[in-house]
């Protein structure tokens, strides 16, 4: 039963065209939403691409081109950086911080639109937490994937030329 289940994730995932929640996950398999929790966890040890945002869960396919930026800036030019990279047609994969004490942080985001990034932003405003960056001073990194080279240089260039980018 739970072998099937695990394969039905996949599948459910894999044809997905935005992330699917663990409480419809849940509800499809008439489980708890923690059974689920786990069920993702074990297809990971698996080495099965599943990645989860605040919106749900999404089968990561890895025929796009990544790269990952050190940038730098404040709470009002985070939604002018999400835009820079979506409107130049990447996806913002995810957000990580390098903390001196506790190693690297990390969250996946999949943003890849404006619609995206407003959702993002409204879960920020309407959160008692905020933004990781803050817990290094604004220094952060993303991967950011594209369906070539050629799109992360032009994102690259753009978010050097706005000065959001840090050079080492």
């Amino acid at each position: 039963m739970k072998n099937n289940r695990l394969e039905k994730i996949i599948k459910i995932l894999q044809n997905a065209k935005s992330p699917v929640s663990g409480t419809t996950l849940a509800k499809t398999f008439e489980v708890s939403r923690q059974v689920i929790v786990q069920d993702i966890s074990l297809l990971r040890a698996q080495d099965v691409p599943i990645a989860s945002t605040n919106r749900g869960y999404y089968f990561v396919t890895s025929d796009r081109h990544k790269r990952i930026f050190k940038v730098n800036h404040k709470d009002e030019d985070i939604e002018r950086e999400l835009h820079m990279i979506v409107d130049m047609g990447g996806t913002v994969e995810d957000v990580f911080v390098c903390h001196r004490v506790y190693g690297t942080i990390r969250a996946d985001m999949n943003i890849k639109s404006r619609k995206d990034v407003a959702e993002f932003l409204k879960d920020i405003k309407n959160s008692v937490s905020s933004p990781l960056m803050h817990v290094t001073n604004d220094y952060h990194f993303h991967t950011v994937s594209a369906d070539d080279e050629e799109t992360l240089d032009i994102i690259e260039n753009l978010l050097d030329r706005e000065g959001l980018l840090v050079h080492e």
